[in-house]
């Protein structure tokens, strides 16, 4: 056991992040003593002791500056302990691009934004550098994008046909709710309706339908969804996408419902091409139908097509991961995502015991490999997010063809436009014109506004959610 004590809670969630990525097998018992003399104090299984003393041995005053002063020692002392470096240096935060885009705004050309992120955070040479580049095509893609007037859409379809045993977010089966699955658009429709009405005058840049797995909705009820959706914003959006995701709800008749409504851009997501992984994980489908589904798509029509892969499945190793790359690439994707494993608590495998864990050196080879098969593929890196407990202190990346980008992942990272968000589970991100100071005393220009996750709620209390977004509605205005 790791047992880390801070004398204040400035210092914690860095700490055990940084921690937790030296050691992912290892418990870590982390408490706050106020009356502590040390700052902080880590002391690893065996006895080994990193401590900092008082403020004054740090030598900076304001907080932000004390707390990354501690991360950075608290990084060298267990960088030299363990004889490892981390790809993202003492970074913790889920969005390295934002530095890089920043010091870019700031006039940094892309060498010296990388430059920047070595010598600051101590991220390895390869991933600065990727994060410099990519910020680089983030800030091209975003420049047609209308930030006064336009927004960007999510819509959120709760339901999976099963829970992948990795997944944390709020998915239901769908077969538990077929019998209620009206009341669910029931609501749904309504708080579209609600947002439609706010942004009159306005048009979504970007419509995003996610979930869970949109396909879960039968061919009609996705009609009535995608109409709603025309009805509310006349004129078409840069970009379109809607989830198809899983190959065991994806039918013809569903597609061409979707090619029907102009979506440009679908998601046909393996995860893996290795059947013993997809029956392991509970993906009920088989690799078979991942192909089938993907020349379907093709043959109605669909010219941007994404695929998603994670790194780092259990009992997968590099050869298993070259070999679904190599299929990945007979298919040729206009897009491919790919994933490094990250293990939340909510989800069924942060739970279970005995699970192989694949270790970080191979998963930096399944990780590289994904680099080199995209490239390969002319696909480049436009987007990146690193997420809590990611596998190998890796990252995740979308590639993509040169105009095949997927402008809405971007701006999910990089929160420079408002996105409204219709469905259980989902986040509205109201971008403000300039910083406000809310009930709680902070200041800040982003406003987020939460539905509830679960279904039964979501509907049960609609006017509520509806009534939350109003309430934010004057200060986007």
């Amino acid at each position: 056991m790791i047992t880390i004590t801070c004398s204040d809670t400035l210092y914690t969630y860095n700490l055990y992040h940084i921690v937790k990525a030296f050691f992912p097998e290892t418990e870590i018992r982390q408490t706050v003593d106020d009356g502590q003399e040390l700052l902080v104090k880590l002391v690893l299984d065996g006895g080994s002791c990193f401590s900092v003393g008082n403020d004054a041995a740090l030598g900076c005053q304001g907080r932000e500056e004390k707390k990354k002063l501690v991360t950075s020692l608290a990084y060298d002392w267990l960088s030299a302990h363990t004889g490892r470096k981390l790809a993202w240096g003492m970074l913790t935060g889920v969005r390295p691009t934002k530095l890089a885009m920043g010091r870019l705004k700031d006039g940094d050309n892309i060498k010296e934004a990388a430059a920047y992120m070595q010598e600051k955070y101590k991220v390895r040479p390869d991933k600065a550098l990727l994060a410099a580049e990519i910020a680089g095509r983030e800030k091209q893609l975003l420049a047609p994008l209308d930030y006064r007037d336009g927004f960007s859409l999510y819509v959120g379809i709760p339901f999976c046909p099963s829970i992948c045993s990795y997944c944390s977010f709020g998915s239901s089966p769908a077969e538990q709710w077929r019998g209620r699955m009206e009341e669910y658009l029931h609501a749904l429709f309504r708080e579209l309706r609600a947002i439609g009405s706010m942004t009159r005058g306005k048009r979504p840049d970007t419509i995003y339908i996610g979930g869970g797995t949109p396909v879960t909705l039968e061919a009609g009820q996705l009609d009535r969804l995608l109409s709603l959706i025309d009805e509310l914003w006349e004129g078409r959006p840069l970009e379109y996408t809607l989830e198809a995701g899983r190959p065991d709800c994806i039918t013809r008749e569903k597609l061409e419902v979707i090619k029907h409504h102009f979506v440009t851009r679908i998601s046909v997501n393996p995860q893996t091409m290795q059947q013993k992984t997809l029956d392991l994980i509970g993906r009920r489908h088989t690799v078979q139908e991942t192909k089938d589904s993907f020349y379907l798509a093709r043959e109605l029509g669909f010219e941007n097509i994404n695929m998603d892969l994670i790194a780092g499945l259990p009992g997968e190793t590099a050869a298993d991961m070259e070999d679904t790359l190599r299929q990945i690439e007979t298919l040729r994707p206009d897009s491919l995502t790919i994933h490094s494993l990250a293990i939340k608590r909510a989800a069924r495998m942060g739970q279970e015991r005995g699970l192989a864990v694949v270790p970080g050196e191979e998963i930096s080879r399944m990780v590289g490999d994904g680099a080199a098969f995209a490239g390969r593929m002319g696909l480049v890196p436009y987007y990146l997010y690193r997420q809590k407990n990611i596998a190998g202190n890796f990252e995740n990346v979308g590639y993509a063809k040169v105009d095949k980008a997927g402008i809405y992942n971007i701006l999910i990272m990089e929160e420079v436009q408002t996105i409204l968000a219709a469905g259980a589970g989902t986040m509205t991100k109201l971008r403000l014109p300039e910083k406000v100071c809310l009930e709680n005393g902070k200041e800040m220009n982003l406003l987020r506004i939460e539905n509830v996750k679960d279904v039964a709620e979501y509907i049960s209390r609609i006017d509520e959610m509806i009534g939350r977004k109003r309430k934010g509605e004057n200060l986007w205005h």
